[in-house]
């Protein structure tokens, strides 16, 4: 096989997983440069083993001393008040010397760079980063590694690096996620059990029918990946300029971490082998099938990184994982689990009456030398040269092992120390065994010093008290005075297609604030994007958006995901609302991609601006915290935000009563499909084939009979999964009305506004409903029996939130 080109100076960091401590010392012995881990809180990975705060301290120390480091995983979505938790979380990790977290937050990215400023922060996958424009925005907040969405071509990872400057790790075997990790919602409004909190339960392993016009397909498992093994091209992902490589599988057992680390360790080894002496690389049929063996899912595929999507990285028939291999478990943990992992030391000894007794133990160029007490003279029994190298030997709990000196260089033979002894020399063994543990102690110091971890305090900011971010739910507790009121709600409103924009067209007197899906508008004046095979009309689009701008401010909507094709994407709708700035306000953003091109182009970024106009974020670009909040709002022009669904009215009301107090504008969706997933690959290219641009949507049949409804965008190559019923709050909305319309709806959600999203509806459905809610808010509808123009609906996290 090709050896992929020039390899970078720099060896490529092997990073195992670990969900206990077996699995922890396992992939150590194994091989790996680096472990990523979680600790009792704030994990991606709740149902893991995970560790507690002495079992962490001891690995990081553990890894340091065999020149390896330690991640911590900080990578779930973390609400206020846990957000007061983090930095005594985290402190005793630092003051361990911890190299890293790995981050999904962005509230506790910015928390964590100001409070333990040695820390390296990495960018979790979790935050969907899918291009340079998200990554140079994350390196801005203090980033200086990111793990990319895993959906990224090889190309595209090359890319972002040279632009980005920042280190990059992907992951080369494991398990795989349908969704983009971190924009996935299926488990968490179905069940509860939210994946940007750790506890997902999988609902894309579970078999489903796929609806389309013409019928409805056999039943199968068509959201459940193949796992991912990309040994077979490791020299190509290494020449790629790749930092960090990736095995996923917290939650698998040790055996899985030390056995997949070692096969990898052995194949990384042999790229640069070759590199430099020559000759083919290939992976030996025994090496396959020992991955194949080592828990992972019927059939194996390489991942995105030479592909867009494909039936045939899906598990169609079963997600079930294959047979495991009891000989070869077995064979993992004796020689990488059980077996002890020490570095040789020498030890030699001075024992001479009337001196003080000497030992020196060496670990390669690191020596230490440890004095005792003065030796006395033996009155009856003097100590012997075995009772010396006895007790001096016992180094079985240690990180070390006693060797002998040849003359070929060290051997692991009978040791045999170079001992200086009086003939009635005397001294006491529980001494020896003192001047051991010494020894001992001292040696691991200097190796730890040795290898850059020299016990000296870090940095660390004191956080303020804790009572600011409890002000803040209080604030949002507390009754409004006598004859005080927040600001009146507004009513925004997002619509998908053209039928529902005409359909809207007279009707949007009332909407403050209108989002017009960007694909929409591709081709108005003379502009197209290269894949765009739009049923719209962008003319037609645009001359309504026209009509409609003295009734409401108007943003062009931005897709949830973005990659490095979609630049040009970018550019042309920069261009249009520069073009058309007497009738777009600015743009609804998504994606932390897009986000970070307009604040390259926006005069926030101080120089030369392209633009001025207003941004407002979407849920999917989570602000669970006032931290994350503030964040957003000091590195970006941030002029609104969406409330995020996963959180219940109460922790929504902090968000805004601190939106408030930094004058920007806060909305809270009232009815709209909640995206459950938006994913790289397609349902209808996996069972029937590819639309080729038709843009159809189909139904994903669960067993229960419901029906989700999937939105094929071709024009960026994603699908939208939508949940099967509706989010709606016209009840709760009613109830809030029913006593004191402006007091109580001001204590339920005063200073936000309100926003209708308009998805999978036809243009009639969605005036209907536009005009239901607006009779709603007006308080014209006489109680809460009216009936809605919708069957069967959700409340969604309003009242629950997640766990």
């Amino acid at each position: 096989m090709d050896r992929g080109g020039q390899f970078p100076e720099k060896k490529v960091e092997l990073l195992a997983p670990a969900g206990s401590a077996e699995a922890f010392y396992g992939a150590v012995h194994a091989g790996a440069d680096a472990v990523y881990l979680g600790g009792a809180r704030f994990g991606a990975r709740a149902y893991a083993d995970n560790f507690t705060e002495a079992e962490l301290t001891a690995c990081i120390r553990y890894a340091h001393l065999f020149g390896r480091k330690v991640y911590l995983t900080v990578n779930t979505l973390m609400k206020e008040a846990e957000m007061e938790e983090l930095f005594d979380y985290l402190l005793p990790f630092y003051e361990a010397g911890l190299d890293g977290v790995i981050v999904q937050d962005i509230g506790a990215l910015s928390y964590i760079r100001e409070h333990f400023p040695a820390l390296e922060l990495h960018i979790s996958t979790q935050m969907s980063i899918t291009g340079s424009y998200g990554a140079d925005l994350m390196k801005k907040m203090g980033a200086c590694r990111v793990v990319p969405a895993r959906e990224l071509s090889l190309e595209e990872l090359k890319a972002l690096k040279e632009s980005s400057g920042l280190a990059l790790e992907t992951f080369i075997h494991g398990a795989m996620c349908y969704c983009y990790s971190g924009q996935c919602l299926f488990s968490s409004i179905l069940g509860g059990r939210s994946g940007n909190r750790g506890r997902c339960a999988q609902p894309c392993r579970l078999p489903y029918a796929v609806q389309t016009k013409e019928g409805c397909s056999q039943v199968c498992y068509p959201l459940s990946l193949k796992d991912m093994c990309t040994i077979e091209f490791l020299p190509e992902l290494i020449a790629a300029g790749i930092d960090s490589f990736k095995i996923e599988g917290r939650m698998k057992k040790p055996e899985y971490a030390a056995g997949v680390t070692a096969i990898y360790r052995k194949y990384i080894d042999l790229c640069y082998e070759i590199s430099k002496k020559g000759g083919d690389y290939k992976v030996s049929p025994r090496d396959m099938e020992a991955l194949s063996s080592l828990y992972i899912r019927t059939g194996r595929q390489e991942g995105y990184y030479h592909r867009r999507n494909g039936r045939e990285m899906v598990t169609l028939q079963s997600p079930a994982y294959g047979g495991t291999d009891q000989a070869l478990l077995s064979e993992i943990r004796r020689k990488w689990i059980d077996a002890p992992f020490q570095m040789p030391v020498l030890i030699s000894a001075i024992f001479e009456a009337g001196k003080p007794a000497c030992v020196t133990f060496s670990c390669g160029d690191t020596t230490v030398e440890v004095q005792g007490e003065v030796v006395q003279s033996a009155q009856k029994h003097p100590i012997t040269r075995e009772n010396i190298e006895k007790q001096l030997g016992k180094l079985g709990d240690s990180s070390f092992y006693a060797v002998s000196k040849t003359e070929s260089g060290i051997s692991s033979m009978e040791p045999a120390m170079e001992i200086r002894l009086s003939p009635d020399a005397f001294y006491p063994l529980k001494q020896i065994n003192e001047l051991r543990r010494k020894a001992v102690q001292q040696l691991e110091e200097a190796v730890l010093k040795k290898r850059g971890y020299a016990a000296a305090e870090r940095m660390v900011k004191l956080p303020e008290q804790k009572q600011i971010a409890a002000a803040w739910r209080s604030q949002a507790k507390s009754p409004l005075p006598e004859g005080a009121s927040l600001a009146s709600p507004g009513l925004s409103v997002s619509v998908s297609t053209q039928k529902q924009l005409e359909k809207l067209a007279g009707e949007t007197q009332g909407v403050s604030r209108l989002y017009v899906n960007g694909d929409l508008l591709f081709g108005a004046a003379g502009r197209r994007h290269p894949k765009e095979e739009s049923s719209s009309s962008p003319e037609q689009v645009l001359s309504l958006c026209r009509q409609l701008k003295n009734d409401s401010e108007i943003f062009i909507s931005l897709p949830p995901i973005l990659r490095r094709e979609d630049h040009s994407y970018l550019e042309t709708m920069l261009e249009l609302a520069r073009e058309y700035e007497e009738i777009f306000s600015g743009f609804q953003v998504r994606s932390l991609e897009a986000l970070g091109f307009l604040m390259q182009n926006h005069d926030h970024a101080g120089g030369h601006s392209r633009w001025q106009g207003k941004v407002f974020t979407d849920a999917g670009i989570y602000c669970f915290n006032h931290w994350s909040l503030e964040a957003l709002v000091k590195e970006t022009a941030l002029d609104g935000f969406c409330v995020p669904y996963e959180l219940n009215a109460k922790d929504q009301r902090t968000l805004v009563s601190f939106a408030d107090s930094l004058g920007i504008r806060c909305e809270k969706p009232i009815y709209g499909h909640i995206p459950l997933m938006v994913t790289a690959n397609c349902v209808s290219k996996t069972t029937t084939g590819c639309v080729k641009g038709r843009e159809e949507t189909v139904w994903l049949l669960d067993r229960y009979g419901k029906h989700f409804p999937v939105a094929q965008n071709c024009v960026h190559c994603f699908n939208l999964i939508y949940n099967s019923v509706p989010l709606s709050l016209h009840r709760e909305i009613s109830r809030q009305l029913e006593n004191s319309p402006s007091r109580e709806m001001d204590k339920w959600m005063g200073g936000c506004d309100f926003r209708l999203d308009f998805t999978i509806e036809k243009g009639e459905e969605a005036l209907q409903i536009l005009r239901y809610f607006e009779e709603l808010l007006q308080g014209n509808l006489s109680s809460p029996a009216d009936t809605p123009p919708f069957g069967t609906y959700t409340t969604g996290h309003e009242k629950r939130g997640v766990l």
